[in-house]
């Protein structure tokens, strides 16, 4: 008998939106300084405007629209990768963990984005 293995297949909505709820979490665990709130505003309007965007360009009326939010969506990731590497966690390990992580998926989502737009063109 064969062994089917199951991948699991992200859909984009649902990993732009994780991202932005797993931000939020990360934010709410930070210390709290005038840095990390002021930072945490930018990364929260930055993280949720992935998805957002996401969502405007499956709606769009135009290939040229389509590509012009998916290079938003890329923009906003790099943006939140800014802010998550300017978050101050003060020496906390798992902090520090998750915003690894974090960075790491706006990583992914922007090379993500960026393989849309050149495979869009």
């Amino acid at each position: 008998m064969t062994k089917i293995l199951k991948t699991k297949q992200y859909d984009l909505e649902d990993r732009t939106l994780e991202f932005a709820k797993k931000v939020r979490i990360f934010i709410k665990n930070l210390q709290r300084n005038i840095g990390n709130i002021e930072d945490g505003k930018q990364l929260v309007r930055a993280s949720g405007s992935v998805g957002a965007n996401y969502i405007e360009a499956n709606e769009a009326l135009s290939k040229k629209d389509f590509i012009h939010r998916i290079k938003i969506c890329r923009k906003e990731s790099k943006e939140s990768r800014f802010w998550l590497k300017l978050c101050d966690i003060d020496d906390n390990k798992d902090l520090g963990r998750k915003q690894k992580d974090l960075i790491r998926e706006s990583t992914e989502l922007m090379n993500i984005f960026g393989s849309i737009i050149r495979k869009s063109k």
